[in-house]
């Protein structure tokens, strides 16, 4: 470690810490030394790492664990002498002393007596693997194999192995590049401030950019004087010509200037921009780790978990030098646990079965890691017996989840989807291993949490498969930019399923809301501007920018005012005090500097929904009314009587006409200015503001004088008649004499049929 500053910990801390690097090429060279005994390389790489220990704990004067560090180290110093053979009961000793030091590292608090009876028991274990006799050889075809022919512990001795050469030390990297730990919170505070710098280095150019406008005003300038040189007499006055020469002299010193300033700027430019791009790249790369280091400790997990089972199963790490982001890498950890347990518990088989079915008894799971397309694919993938199809059918059937009829019909692919439902599992019983059900749904779980995808594949008898495809980091996005309100707004990529412009005449009402066929499937329409609360949307355009969002049955188009292009862009967490905002997931800064907020699409789908079922949708069904029924009339029903008002709406409404409401006169003033009508229908007598003073109000405003009023009112003498035609209206209609056609004639009569 390096170049790390450790000047804050403490000597027990200090301790821990190389433990923790200590123990992790420990337990590799163990599993290493259990499918290969006399790999020198490996017990010379162990002995040291003991020895590092031994000393390390003798320095903090922690008696215990150098007791346990010797007794593996004498072990091991044995085994290099040829003394004796590791087999598996020395291994399974040593990973168990590994974990003893950590325990007594961690500082427990124990009492001295017990764990002097541990570590006692632990060298006794340690001790008595070399002297068993039915111990078998780690190179053994089974777990319960011993050579033929061999006389109790009589391992033919090894000669000495060959001193290797040493070793990298621990916490240096195979390049013998030192490492530096930093915190999370520090890199992404650098990463900050590179994406700054670089924004800053790219404003650069605009300045640039002006000084060239500003040379080509010069030379015009220059143009202008040599014009009116041209355009002075040959005798001119003297003092004018002079004059004229000095400021041609001047403007020739500026413009000599000014190229010298811009060639220096242009390069100024130029490195700059290289500098930040350099800078951001570097620190962008520091928040990669090798795949390995975060998946090197399943080797020994697997390990154990096929033992507790009776099995021999062997964990092979492919790409484990493949760079992932190390948020990424953390939140792998458990998905990671959850597959590679089950390939062992569900997939690889006993030994016996593995040597009927002509395979070798010792299984294989292979953890692979590797970059494609731009996105980083992990694979999880075992030779076992497969995922039995039918099985899987029956457990289906037998949970509810599907009907009889059905069951039969449902393909190998469509039947595998149902491993990651929560609570599913095709074990009969719970162990501590598995059988809950919980392990796949979480996988999933986490995948949709970074946008990302899994699948499954099964072989009866080859094996099982599973593949997550993930971003490569989620510091970095590629967004869809988009203008919502006059303010951009960034959309990731990975949660849009299609982005287009819709034209208006494919968006139809179904049960009166706007949809549009997308594939096999009717999507629902809702506008930005309703979602994130910042009013009505102007839509008026032929082509409605829309943006396709959700996965499979539950998706949803939003509707934005404009596409500002694709960008790729720095995340910016934002301020923990602000907790979680609605709809909003991250921030970034474009390209000038100025902030763009990153949506998070999940939420905005959560929002469209309650959108949807509350019924609060509004601009985009009156849009697509206007634009899908040109030739219906709009009529305004004003009247604060609930049943007379529906009354009117229902018959004018089943004549054709497109009908909206108001409950009093306040109300059908503030419609009237906000959409256009073809006829307002007002009742007299309502609170707020009556229905003469509405009308008067409407033949006041010049944009609203030509719009038809018609008074409804059960007031029949001829005076509040006079009344309302006085105030403009253009037909007065009594509620005590009309009955439904005479309401549609009188409408018919005023604006024409819908």
């Amino acid at each position: 470690m390096s170049g790390e500053d450790l000047s804050d910990l403490s000597m027990l801390e200090l301790f821990r810490a190389e433990l923790a690097a200590q123990s992790q090429a420990f337990t590799t060279g163990l599993l290493a030394l259990e499918r290969d005994p006399a790999a020198a390389v490996h017990l010379e790489a162990c002995m040291r790492a003991a020895h590092s220990l031994k000393g390390a704990a003798r320095i903090i004067d922690l008696a215990p664990a150098v007791q346990v560090a010797h007794e593996m180290e004498e072990c091991l110093v044995a085994a290099q002498h040829g003394k004796i053979r590791l087999n598996r009961r020395h291994i399974d000793a040593l990973l168990a002393g590994i974990d003893l030091l950590g325990e007594i590292a961690s500082g427990s608090g124990e009492p001295d007596t017990q764990t002097g009876a541990r570590i006692e028991a632990f060298a006794q274990t340690l001790r008595g693997a070399s002297q068993t006799s039915d111990a078998p050889s780690p190179g053994a075809s089974g777990p319960d194999a011993n050579p033929a022919g061999m006389a109790p512990g009589a391992e033919p001795p090894l000669p000495p192995a060959a001193l290797p050469e040493t070793p990298a030390p621990i916490g240096d990297s195979a390049t013998g590049e030192r490492m530096v730990r930093v915190t999370a919170d520090s890199l992404n505070r650098l990463l900050g401030l590179a994406g700054e710098s670089l924004m800053s280095a790219r404003r650069l150019r605009p300045f640039n950019d002006g000084l060239l406008r500003l040379r080509r005003v010069q030379a015009e300038l220059t143009k202008s004087f040599e014009d009116l040189q041209a355009a002075m007499p040959a005798d001119g006055a003297g003092r004018a010509a002079q004059a004229l020469a000095t400021a041609q002299l001047k403007l020739a010193e500026g413009q000599a200037l000014l190229a010298q300033r811009l060639d220096e700027m242009d390069t100024v430019d130029r490195r700059a921009t290289d500098l930040a791009n350099r800078l951001y790249d570097e620190t962008l790369a520091s928040r990669m780790r090798p795949f390995e280091d975060g998946v090197r400790h399943f080797e020994r997990n697997v390990r154990d978990i096929g033992r507790a089972l009776g099995k021999t199963v062997r964990l092979d790490i492919v790409g484990g030098a493949t760079s992932i982001d190390r948020d990424i890498l953390d939140q792998l950890d458990a998905p990671l646990g959850h597959l590679l347990r089950n390939a062992v518990d569900h997939g690889i088989e006993v030994p016996e079965q593995r040597r009927t079915a002509g395979k070798s008894a010792e299984g294989l799971v292979r953890l692979e890691a590797r970059h494609n397309a731009g996105l980083l694919q992990i694979i999880v993938s075992d030779d076992g017996g497969g995922i039995d199809i039918e099985a899987l059918r029956q457990a289906t059937l037998a949970r509810g989840l599907t009907m009889a009829e059905t069951v039969w019909d449902l393909s190998e692919e469509e039947l595998l989807e149902f491993l990651f439902l929560p609570g599913f599992s095709m074990k009969a019983t719970v162990s501590d291993i598995s059988g809950r059900g919980v392990g796949l749904d979480a996988v999933q779980a986490m995948v949709r949490q970074v946008r990302g995808q899994v699948t499954v594949a099964s072989e009866p008898g080859i094996g099982t498969r599973f593949q997550l495809q993930l971003p490569l980091t989620l510091s970095v996005i590629r967004a869809l930019l988009v203008e919502i309100d006059g303010e951009p707004y960034a959309l990731p990529l990975a949660a849009i399923a299609r982005a287009l412009r819709l034209p208006r005449d494919k968006i139809e009402l179904l049960e009166g809301r706007p949809h549009f066929r997308h594939g096999e499937q009717q999507v629902g329409l809702v506008t930005a501007h309703e979602v994130l609360g910042r009013g009505e949307a102007a839509i008026g355009e032929a082509e409605l920018p829309t943006v396709v969002v959700g996965e499979g049955d539950n998706l949803y188009a939003l509707v934005v005012d404009r596409f500002l292009g694709e960008r790729e862009l720095v995340v910016r967490p934002l301020d923990p005090r602000l907790a979680k905002v609605k709809d909003v997931s991250a921030a970034a800064l474009m390209d000038d500097g100025s902030p763009v907020l990153i949506l998070d699409v999940e939420d905005l789908i959560r929002s469209m929904d309650k959108l949807v079922s509350g019924g609060r949708l509004r601009t985009l069904e009156r849009s697509v009314s206007r634009a899908g029924q040109k030739r219906r009339k709009r009529v305004l029903v004003v009247d604060d009587s609930l049943t007379v008002r529906e009354l009117e709406r229902k018959l004018l409404d089943h004549h054709g006409f497109e009908v909206e409401v108001a409950v009093d006169g306040m109300d059908g003033w503030n419609a009237v200015r906000s959409d256009p009508f073809d006829l307002v229908v007002t009742d007299v007598d309502m609170p707020r503001m009556d229905g003469i003073e509405l009308v008067t109000l409407i033949k006041r405003d010049p944009n609203l004088r030509n719009l038809p009023v018609m008074i409804v009112s059960y007031k029949d003498r001829e005076e509040d008649r006079r009344r309302g035609l006085d105030a403009g209206a253009d037909y007065y209609l009594t509620k005590g004499s009309f009955h439904d056609e005479t309401l549609i004639h009188a409408v018919v009569d005023l604006i024409g049929e819908p």
